[in-house]
C-alpha cells in the first residue's frame, strides 16, 4: 500500500473540457457521478435492501450474552478467593471487558437506539462504569477519526504520539515518538498491553477539557469504576496476586482492543493536507475489511466490515455482511480500489507499514 494518497477530485475545468462534455452526455448514473453523487447511489441501494433498520432482537441477545459472561467473571473472582488460579480469570474478563467495549462504540454510533438519549445513557454506563474510560472524551475523538480517516493532521488516531504513521511523521518527530519509532513495529504489541491503562489516564486528563459536556457526571463514574475495580481485588486477593491480576487483565485487554482497531485502517493509505477526496472514497480508500466468517464477526464485533462501517457509521452490526456485498460491487463499478484480506494478513501489512514508515529514523545519525 502506499504511504499517503495524492488523488483529488476532479476540477470544474475538467468537466468543461471537450472530453468532460463527452462523458456529460453519457447515462443519467454517469450525469450524477460527474456531480459527485457516488454514495448518494450506494446509500439508495443500501436503503432499498433494508439494512439500516434497527436490530433490537440482535442487541438484546448480544448485550445480554456479555452481561452475563461479566456477572459469570465476578462471581468465579468471589468464589475462587486468594488463589493463582484467578489469572486465568483476569484473562477471561480481559475478553468480556473486549466486548464492552465493543458494545460502547455501537451506543455511541446509535446502532442500538436511534434516539441520542438512550445511546448516552448506555454508553456511559458501559464504558466510564464498566470500563473505566470516558465515554464523552472517547465520542469526540472517534467522532474525528470518522470524519477524516488516516489524515496526518485531522484524524486523532493517527497523531504521533509514540508511533509514527508516516515518513513525514518520523522526519518531523523528537523525543519518544523519535526514539520508539525506530523499532515500532516490535514494539506495537507490547505496547498494546498498556493500552487500557491509557485509555482510561486519557480519561482522567480529558475531563477538564472544554469539551467535556458532563465532567462530573463523567468523573463520579469513572471513580466509581476504580473504586470497584481496586477495591474488589485488593479485598480479595493479597497485594501481590492482585498486581498481577491487573497485569493481566490490562494487559490482554489492551491487546485484544489493539488486534481489533489496528487492522482497520493501519498500513492502508494516508492522506496529506490539501488532498480533496468525496467522502466515499476518502472512506474506502483509507480503510481494510478482514475476512474470516463468523468466528472473526464475534472476535471484532462486526468492525472487520470496517469499509461499510465508516460509509454507514449506524449500520447495525449483522447488517454489514450483506452491505458489504453490495458496497464490493458497487466499487468495482466505479473502479474504485476495494481492499480485504484475512486476520493474520492485514497485522502482517500493519506491522510492515509501521517498519516502513520508520525507516527515516533507522536511518538518521
Amino acid at each position: 500500500m502506499a504511504n499517503s494518497i495524492v488523488l483529488t477530485e476532479k476540477s470544474p475545468t475538467e468537466n468543461s473540457s471537450p472530453r468532460g462534455k463527452e462523458r456529460e452526455r453519457g447515462t443519467g448514473r454517469e450525469k450524477e457521478r460527474e456531480k459527485g453523487s457516488d454514495f448518494s447511489e450506494l446509500s439508495r441501494r443500501i436503503a432499498d435492501a433494508g439494512l439500516l433498520r434497527r436490530r433490537p432482537l440482535y442487541y438484546t441477545l448480544r448485550f445480554g450474552a456479555v452481561a452475563l459472561a461479566l456477572a459469570g467473571g465476578v462471581t468465579a473472582f468471589l468464589a475462587l478467593g486468594d488463589s493463582w488460579s484467578q489469572l486465568f480469570v483476569a484473562a477471561a474478563l480481559a475478553v468480556v471487558f473486549g466486548q464492552l467495549g465493543l458494545a460502547a462504540h455501537d451506543l455511541a454510533h446509535r446502532q442500538v437506539f436511534t434516539r441520542r438519549r438512550p445511546s448516552e445513557t448506555g454508553g456511559l454506563l458501559v464504558a466510564n462504569l464498566l470500563l473505566g474510560m470516558s465515554y464523552g472524551w472517547w465520542m469526540n475523538k472517534h467522532t474525528r477519526h470518522h470524519a477524516n480517516p488516516n489524515h496526518e493532521e485531522k484524524d486523532p488516531d493517527v497523531a504521533p504520539d509514540i508511533l509514527v504513521w508516516s515518513r513525514r511523521q518520523a522526519r518531523k518527530a523528537k523525543g519518544l515518538p523519535r526514539f520508539v519509532g525506530k523499532h515500532q513495529a516490535a514494539l506495537f504489541f507490547p505496547l498494546l498491553t498498556l493500552e487500557g491503562l491509557n485509555l482510561s489516564f486519557s480519561s482522567f486528563k480529558a475531563l477538564r477539557s472544554p469539551s467535556m459536556k458532563r465532567p462530573v457526571l463523567e468523573g463520579t463514574l469513572l471513580v466509581a469504576h476504580f473504586v470497584l475495580y481496586f477495591g474488589g481485588l485488593f479485598t480479595v486477593l493479597p497485594p501481590g496476586k492482585a498486581l498481577a491480576f491487573v497485569a493481566v487483565h490490562q494487559g490482554l485487554f489492551g491487546i485484544y482492543l489493539g488486534s481489533v482497531f489496528a487492522p482497520n485502517h493501519k498500513g492502508m493509505p494516508m492522506i496529506e493536507e490539501g488532498t480533496r477526496l468525496d467522502f466515499l472514497r476518502r472512506q474506502v480508500l483509507t480503510s481494510r475489511n478482514v475476512r474470516g466468517g463468523v468466528l472473526v464477526d464475534a472476535f471484532m464485533g462486526g468492525l472487520n466490515y470496517q469499509i461499510e462501517h465508516h460509509l454507514f457509521p449506524s449500520m447495525p452490526t449483522p447488517a454489514l455482511g450483506r452491505a458489504q456485498v453490495i458496497t464490493e460491487r458497487y466499487c468495482a463499478e466505479l473502479g474504485i480500489p476495494y481492499h480485504q484480506t484475512g486476520l493474520l494478513a492485514s497485522h502482517r501489512e500493519a506491522l510492515r507499514h509501521l517498519r516502513s514508515v520508520g525507516e527515516p529514523l533507522r536511518q538518521a545519525r
